[in-house]
């Protein structure tokens, strides 16, 4: 009796063993791809006043072709989500990885304007689609309560992505060299690829919802609005919508609003890359804090933050407060949309996840191509970079209301 307890407890010890070895691989393999996407996220964002000069783009062209890539990520999340839901997260993952990598070597061969509108519109796809399955790997891999530290986990890749991108330009000292960033992020997801496709093991909450993974996954009016889920639906899409407003205008215009500002380039990278060690740092504390303490209390601190550090980067006065402003930024405005993430997921039953948390995220997209492009036109009526950044205080405010509703409303029971 006694040896059938101890081989027992060996067995469960085993197991034990094994389920952590996989929690640890799923958030490893995730947190590099997420790195991936944040530095091809940022890529155009560091290299647009070089290719700005290069094809003698004005203002309005420019906010354009920061767009066409995060609108490609609308249909990208929308198709992704879906397909995950009926074929597995892990599949769709690779798939979305393989096209954001051949696309982002084709940005750097573009000569042209409309060129490089409609690749990077492509390439938003292929981001687009490895979102939601980052997100749900991620949060499916380990318990409910520690949801929102493992979403942050993953997440906090894609700000040190960006990271990456700035030094890359930093370095990259020729007018033409902005191609750099592009193939960089075009050889790296290849050279990950083989490495997911080994070592990454799918959802083991996705293979064991009830049915397995459903042939056909449920209406999509049915995931988001059916069981009381249409308010929980449409808050999380609101607080989505009005963040990334936020943290897209920010991706894209922080470099050419700084060197507006008469920074120079090593500036602007200093500028830049503290923005993503805040965003990396605030992305892990803060999804940390979610799961230790009342979700209400740091949603609010968080958007109280957002717009401490918006109007400080409107403000500030020289190099050192932009710096403090820009790490603030990143902190609260990248960590916020990593609680977000994790909030989606946990509002949505494993069968319809990848489905909820696409339309999410795509929605949200909207939101991203929003924020560019609106920037574009105010500076292109001549508004100064202080007030274009201070028009996005009052969004955070909408963002932070629907953000409390939602922390009300009941999640989801698997």
């Amino acid at each position: 009796m006694r040896s059938t307890r101890t081989a027992l407890s060996g067995d469960d010890t085993a197991m034990r063993s094994i389920a952590g070895s996989d929690i640890a691989t799923t958030l490893v393999l995730c947190f590099a791809v997420a790195l991936l996407e944040g530095l091809d996220l940022q890529s155009v964002g560091v290299a647009a006043p070089r290719m700005a000069r290069e094809f003698g783009l004005s203002v309005s062209q420019m906010g354009l072709a920061f767009s066409a890539g995060t609108f490609g990520l609308l249909p990208g999340a929308l198709f992704g989500g879906r397909f995950a839901d009926r074929i597995g997260r892990k599949r769709v993952l690779i798939l979305s990885a393989i096209i954001f990598a051949v696309l982002s070597l084709a940005t750097a061969l573009v000569s042209s304007f409309g060129a490089l509108v409609l690749v990077r519109a492509l390439t938003g796809v292929g981001l687009g689609g490895a979102l939601p399955n980052l997100i749900a790997l991620s949060s499916e891999a380990v318990s409910p309560k520690a949801r929102n530290t493992a979403v942050s986990v993953m997440y906090c890749g894609i700000p040190f992505g960006g990271l990456i991108a700035s030094l890359i330009g930093i370095f990259s000292a020729g007018d033409t060299e902005w191609r750099h960033i592009f193939y960089v992020g075009g050889v790296g997801p290849l050279v990950l690829v083989p490495l997911l496709m080994a070592f990454l093991p799918e959802s083991k909450t996705f293979r064991q919802a009830p049915s397995g993974a459903p042939a056909v996954p449920a209406p999509v009016g049915t995931v988001l609005f059916g069981a009381n889920r249409t308010l929980s639906t449409l808050q999380i899409w609101i607080s989505y919508f009005c963040t990334l407003i936020v943290l897209y205008f920010l991706l894209n215009w922080l470099p050419s609003l700084m060197a507006a500002r008469g920074l120079g380039r090593g500036d602007i990278g200093l500028v830049q890359i503290f923005f993503n060690i805040g965003g990396g740092i605030g992305a892990l504390v803060i999804g940390m804090l979610m799961d230790r303490m009342r979700g209400g209390l740091v949603v609010s601190g968080m958007y109280i933050g957002i717009i401490a550090s918006l109007a400080g980067l409107s403000a500030a006065p020289g190099l050192g407060a932009l710096v403090v402003s820009a790490f603030c930024a990143g902190m609260f405005v990248v960590g916020g949309q990593s609680v977000l993430y994790a909030l989606s997921a946990a509002f949505y039953p494993t069968p319809m996840r990848g489905t909820g948390v696409g339309a999410a995220v795509a929605v949200g997209r909207l939101g991203s191509v929003v924020g560019p492009l609106a920037a574009g036109q105010l500076l292109a009526m001549g508004r100064s970079a202080s007030t274009v950044i201070g028009a996005s205080i009052p969004v955070t405010l909408v963002a932070a209301v629907a953000a409390l509703m939602l922390l009300r409303r009941p999640r989801a029971t698997d």
